[in-house]
């Protein structure tokens, strides 16, 4: 072999750097979303970690298979969704029943390309004003952690800054990390000690189905994680040149997410961010080895696996409002990119604003949470709204400007 057949460490540099960052940047708002719908301590780190597990498989096989760097994630919109909803009658096994709906509509997405198709016929700005309007709670939460506990919250947001500044993909780790530090000092202040598993545990629970919980939870978490999540990483691949096998990675993402739903998981899907540190020129200048990076990216995500459950046992140890903060510091990059779309129509806005104050709102009505409601008033919004098309026999130029 000469030294040219070695093959080169990038590739498997960006996989550990992609699991990292992938991981680092919302496990917080998945342990804060799980929480919301009524999973304990045990149970949100029981998701947390099938989770990981899930798309370290699928990412495994995925691009074993195809010899592609297709990377996968958990929905950390979908995540974010949870977070801002109230808790449905049914309780937790409502809620992992919602989960295991929203893997079943995934793998039907595979099998039946028109459900796909129904998805994108949501206007994208209304998708994407859902989005913002649920991401805006937790958002604040970095303002109202400085106003209660400046002292504690203060140096996450002063690292998020520095970094984002001098090395912007390593911000939101590094709050993180300074996170954990400080939850460790107050911890050893306050003579506390960690309850909870620090070892890997799964904690199952028979999901039961609830009218509620399947309107309220898993068609806007299909919704999301389809428009947030599916589509921008079939695009982010394709601007690298590659085309993702879409009836393979909706099948293996929807049978992880229906599989993983008993043990916590709320679904798994294509990365969008993470999916450029994989597919891009830092995974290395050949792109017929960056499937590489995705292999190394799950088999990382198996190893962080093994730590989730101590890191999800400090989390809930936590004082009130500081890991809230860094959760949302990690959301302020997809909140811009959410109102920046959401406003993108270049007639009509009120369509995009009504779902984003709707979404906002947080308001619950029938036991139905406001991210459904908004996307209902969104759509309606825009139905009545729209310019009519012209008739035959209207003049070219009476024709409304798009």
């Amino acid at each position: 072999m000469t030294r040219s057949d070695v093959p080169g460490r990038q590739p498997y540099v960006a996989g550990v750097v992609a699991a990292l960052v992938g991981f680092t940047s919302s496990f917080a708002v998945v342990l804060a979303g799980l929480r919301a719908v009524g999973a304990s301590g045990p149970e949100a780190a029981s998701g947390l970690l099938v989770l990981c597990v899930a798309q370290a498989v699928g990412m495994i096989v995925l691009s074993w298979r195809y010899r592609m760097p297709l990377t996968l994630a958990w929905s950390t919109p979908g995540a974010a969704m949870l977070a801002g909803a109230a808790a449905t009658d049914g309780g937790w096994p409502a809620a992992v029943g919602a989960f295991a709906v929203t893997g079943l509509l995934i793998v039907a997405t595979a099998a039946w390309p028109a459900l796909g198709g129904i998805v994108a016929r949501i206007p994208a700005p209304v998708a994407h004003a859902m989005l913002a309007g649920v991401l805006l709670p937790l958002c604040l939460e970095p303002v109202r952690g400085l106003a209660a506990s400046p002292w504690m919250v203060a140096p996450i947001v002063v690292t998020w800054l520095v970094l984002l500044r001098l090395a912007p993909r390593w911000a939101v780790p590094a709050a993180f990390a300074v996170t954990m530090a400080v939850v460790a000092l107050w911890l050893a202040q306050n003579g506390d000690s960690l309850d909870g598993p620090l070892l890997p545990h799964l904690v199952w629970t028979a999901p039961s189905l609830e009218w509620q919980a399947v309107v309220g939870i898993a068609l806007p978490l299909y919704v999301v994680t389809m428009a947030a999540q599916n589509v921008p990483g079939v695009a982010v691949m394709a601007s690298y040149g590659f085309t993702v096998p879409w009836r393979a990675t909706m099948a293996t993402t929807g049978v992880g997410t229906l599989l993983g739903a008993s043990a916590g998981g709320h679904a798994i899907n294509l990365a969008a961010i993470t999916a450029a540190l994989a597919a891009g020129p830092e995974a290395g200048p050949d792109p017929r080895r960056r499937w590489l990076a995705a292999h190394t990216a799950g088999w990382a995500y198996l190893v962080i696996a093994l730590l989730s459950t101590a890191l999800a046992t400090v989390v809930a140890a936590a004082p009130r409002g500081v890991v809230e903060a860094a959760a949302g510091l990690a959301l302020v990059g997809t909140l811009g990119a959410s109102l920046h779309a959401a406003m993108s129509a270049t007639v009509r806005r009120e369509p995009a604003v009504i779902t984003f104050v709707v979404a906002a709102s947080g308001v619950t009505v029938a036991g139905i949470g406001a991210a459904f409601w908004a996307l209902v008033a969104g759509v309606a919004a825009h139905l009545v709204l729209r310019s009519p098309r012209p008739g035959p026999a209207t003049s070219p130029s009476r024709t409304p400007a798009r």
